[in-house]
């Protein structure tokens, strides 16, 4: 499977989606001025990955803050995840979030209450 590596900037996350190496993580600030065509290249590859996983999939949410456009695109990415949990695969979301962040922590809460998948929330310091 190709990777996708997207650096990023003020407005837009780094993703990475490395099945190969097993990394897959969205990290920094997400508040694109176009979510849907920004995050389209991670739901197609999500979609293609989800025909032949790893033994397990872990993705990382390392977000400091996102917009409420993008909110709505994170619960689409987590749904993903849980059809492929559903599906029988094994599924991990790690929700990274800055120790002092609570806004950031009830996210990862609240997204953690509407999956069905594997959730941990892991507090690290700014």
């Amino acid at each position: 499977m190709e990777t996708i590596k997207i650096q990023g900037t003020e407005d837009t996350p780094k993703i990475i989606l490395d099945a190969d190496n097993e990394i897959m993580e969205i990290a920094g600030r997400s508040l694109p001025e176009d979510v849907a065509s920004f995050y389209e290249p991670v739901l197609t590859w999500l979609s293609e990955y989800e025909k032949n996983p790893n033994k397990k999939t872990v993705v990382n949410f390392k977000l400091t803050y996102f917009n409420t456009a993008s909110s709505k695109i994170l619960l689409d990415i987590l749904m993903k995840l849980e059809e492929m949990y559903e599906n029988g695969n094994d599924v991990l979301i790690r929700w990274h979030y800055p120790e002092d962040d609570e806004d950031m922590e009830e996210a990862g809460e609240e997204y953690s209450d509407i999956v069905d998948v594997p959730f941990e929330q892991v507090a690290y310091s700014g």
